[in-house]
């Protein structure tokens, strides 16, 4: 695509972009094309690219994640998690016995998809663990985590019965997992997670993309967990306090945490 003259690139680019999200080319929490996509595209640095979607990010109609690209801001308020726990953590806090029925755990090639989310090259060997998580031993979600090898070599997988990666790391090498980025979304249970979770095909299932990280900003893990949507909700807390304005929309977000059932509601 051939740019104008007498217009900064950046701008023209930002435009371009902006135009795609608004007719709806690009959906809510899609991710935009990568900058090297865009460079190629429009004949320009990276440097450019960077600078029109600074623009769209300064406009909250992008949103971007380290090592993951820019995606289309969704008009709903985000809200982060409040605390980084892990499924044991969570299972603790709600009263519940946590383990694990590790399903597989094998190298694999890095695709091309999943090379941008570890930041690897595309053929690399990455570990891929499945598994099937229990709370008093009964199934509440199914989980596929990769890793770079880096991290993955470190890991037992007799250990992951009852310890998770987080721990493992943690306790074992000292590699704090110091950050995370959270994606929740919906989707219909295929067979094989249908089978472990005990719920028919294609029940809604909560979704999230977990995105990994510790110091350096380097990627320890992306992994997607389901959840039985009768098994878990989220709950927020919200606190007023004297700091807020009284005609304030925000608030601060005291609590963001999984509450779990043992039954349907």
């Amino acid at each position: 695509m051939k740019l104008k003259d007498g217009t900064p690139r950046h701008a023209q680019i930002s435009q371009w972009l902006r135009e795609q999200i608004e007719s709806g080319e690009y959906a809510p929490d899609e991710k935009l094309p990568s900058e090297n996509e865009l460079s190629n595209k429009f004949d320009v640095s990276r440097v450019t690219i960077r600078r029109a979607l600074q623009s769209l990010e300064s406009e909250e109609m992008i949103y971007r994640c380290q090592g993951l690209g820019s995606f289309v801001k969704d008009d709903r308020t985000p809200h982060n998690l409040v605390h980084l726990t892990d499924f044991n953590e969570d299972m603790a806090k709600a009263g519940l016995d946590a383990s694990s029925k590790v399903l597989r755990f094998e190298t694999v090639d890095a695709p091309q998809w999943l090379s941008v989310h570890l930041n690897v090259e595309v053929g690399n060997k990455v570990l891929r663990i499945d598994r099937l998580r229990l709370g008093n031993g009964e199934p509440i979600a199914f989980d596929t985590t990769w890793l770079p090898i880096l991290y993955g070599q470190l890991l037992d997988k007799n250990a992951l019965q009852e310890s998770t990666i987080y721990r493992q790391l943690e306790e074992n090498y000292d590699i704090s997992v110091i950050k995370g980025c959270y994606r929740m979304s919906a989707e219909l249970a295929d067979p094989e997670v249908a089978k472990h979770l005990d719920v028919p095909e294609n029940s809604a299932l909560f979704l999230i993309d977990r995105f990994s990280y510790t110091i350096g900003e380097k990627p320890v893990y992306y992994q997607k967990r389901y959840y039985r949507n009768d098994k878990v909700k989220y709950q927020v807390t919200l606190e007023r306090d004297s700091e807020t304005e009284p005609d304030s929309k925000e608030m601060p977000l005291k609590e963001f945490a999984p509450v779990f059932s043992s039954r349907q509601e």
